[in-house]
């Protein structure tokens, strides 16, 4: 799942306001932008399987720590108290900790069943990589209504506020296509480089939110 973890951060504005779209696509996105450091550092592995899946060739061999359930609820947990300690916000402080494992949900969804429960533990996944029509309209399906979400409780108070955004949700249409249907990464090393670019996504979206204001 790609688009998907920025539908479920788009949509959670209407739930918690106050709290910065960038806040929130940090907390729906942790596990993929921990994910590529680990890789980095030798902690989590992958093997690069052309053809695995019809949408995915990776074998996520070992990522407990950024992806298993309990991993992702502690670090839930983290960052809904960090985010409380920091704006004393109680309901967008539990919104922002319950983000995080959020992405577990949807992973599962996705994944063959190498979603892990804890490290170590039994691994589960409902396959929908399976099958690219379905991936490919649920991802956009979803996407689309965080959108629309979004924009029901939010509005620009500038030209920046549309650029900034839509710029953003351009730019992840346009990607996730490329990594459906692009080649794979020559190795993971590259892979891992790569994937750090959705870091860029958090001061992408706090841009385009400080220039928008709530409806």
């Amino acid at each position: 799942m790609f688009l998907g973890h920025f539908a479920v951060a788009l949509a959670a504005k209407k739930a918690a306001p106050k709290t910065p779209l960038g806040i929130l696509v940090l907390a729906a996105q942790f596990a993929d932008l921990l994910w590529p450091i680990l890789l980095l550092l030798g902690i989590e592995q992958v093997r690069i399987v052309p053809g695995l899946l019809p949408v995915s060739p990776f074998d996520f061999t070992s990522y407990p720590i950024s992806h298993s359930l309990a991993a992702e609820l502690g670090w839930g947990v983290l960052l809904g108290v960090a985010y409380f300690v920091a704006k004393r916000d109680a309901r967008s402080a539990l919104i922002v900790g319950m983000l995080v494992p959020t992405h577990w949900v949807l992973d599962l969804v996705a994944h063959r069943p190498d979603m892990p429960i804890y490290p170590g533990g039994a691994k589960y996944g409902l396959g929908m990589w399976q099958s690219l029509p379905l991936t490919v309209l649920v991802e956009y399906g979803l996407f689309a209504a965080g959108i629309a979400i979004y924009l029901s409780c939010t509005r620009a108070i500038d030209r920046t506020g549309n650029v900034a955004l839509w710029s953003l949700l351009a730019l992840l249409a346009v990607l996730y296509l490329g990594s459906v249907f692009g080649p794979p990464p020559p190795n993971v090393h590259v892979l891992a480089v790569s994937a750090l670019a959705i870091w860029i996504t958090l001061p992408w979206a706090a841009w385009a939110d400080r220039h928008r204001q709530l409806r």
